[in-house]
């Protein structure tokens, strides 16, 4: 039996996904060896993240093809805003501002997104669904390390989805039948790399200011 395309798109993917994973800096906050500034600022730099991809959402909702990926229920900058507001205060929209690595992933959403159905969708698919499974392994690392479990571990809770299996289930078989042909699946494909690299440099970014992190 052939492969599906979601189980195309995640062998080719999971080289990229990996180094994102076990990017220095991700290593060193799942590690315990990061203060809780660390998550501050990776959540500080998503809020960005999300708010491009929402805003795109926003305008691909009438989209035949991309339209079926917009979720209300996994929107994320609300609860962004709500953990803002905790790690940085109610000024958090003076203090917080991305970083150029940020921009740059911001930039290639709004440019991706609004230039094709599959282009939204691959940036929606490497980041929602990776922060329903791997988002949860900071949101207990969050609460074990530094017992914080309302308001600052917000983004991490998929609270409008019942289920996560069930959930991934149907975006998967949403990504096997939407009427992509052989090109447009490998510039899916490229373009879901693309997006995974773009967050290496992300975290590349934030480890610039690891030394300020670090609880040795």
């Amino acid at each position: 039996m052939s492969p599906t395309f979601a189980e195309t798109l995640r062998a080719a993917t999971m080289p990229v996904h990996e180094q994102a994973n076990h990017s220095p800096y991700i290593s060193a906050l799942l590690g315990g060896e990061l203060s809780v500034d660390a998550f501050a600022d990776l959540a500080g730099q998503l809020y960005f993240v999300y708010s491009a991809l929402e805003d795109t959402a926003e305008q691909v909702r009438e989209d035949p093809i991309a339209g079926k990926f917009v979720f209300t229920e996994l929107y994320r900058r609300a609860a962004l805003r709500e953990d803002m507001a905790f790690y940085f205060g109610p000024s958090w929209e003076s203090v917080v501002k991305p970083l150029p690595a940020t921009a740059a992933y911001c930039d290639r959403i709004r440019e991706a997104g609004t230039s094709w159905s599959g282009g939204f969708v691959a940036h929606h698919y490497t980041r929602y669904l990776g922060d329903i499974a791997g988002g949860q392994i900071i949101r207990h690392k969050l609460k074990n390390l530094h017992g914080i479990t309302g308001p600052g571990s917000r983004f991490y809770v998929f609270d409008q989805i019942p289920s996560a299996p069930k959930f991934r289930d149907t975006y998967r078989e949403l990504l096997n039948t939407a009427p992509w042909d052989a090109a447009d699946r490998k510039r899916f494909i490229m373009e879901s790399v693309r997006a995974y690299e773009l967050n290496v440099g992300l975290f590349a970014a934030l480890a610039e200011d690891m030394p300020r992190y670090s609880m040795s």
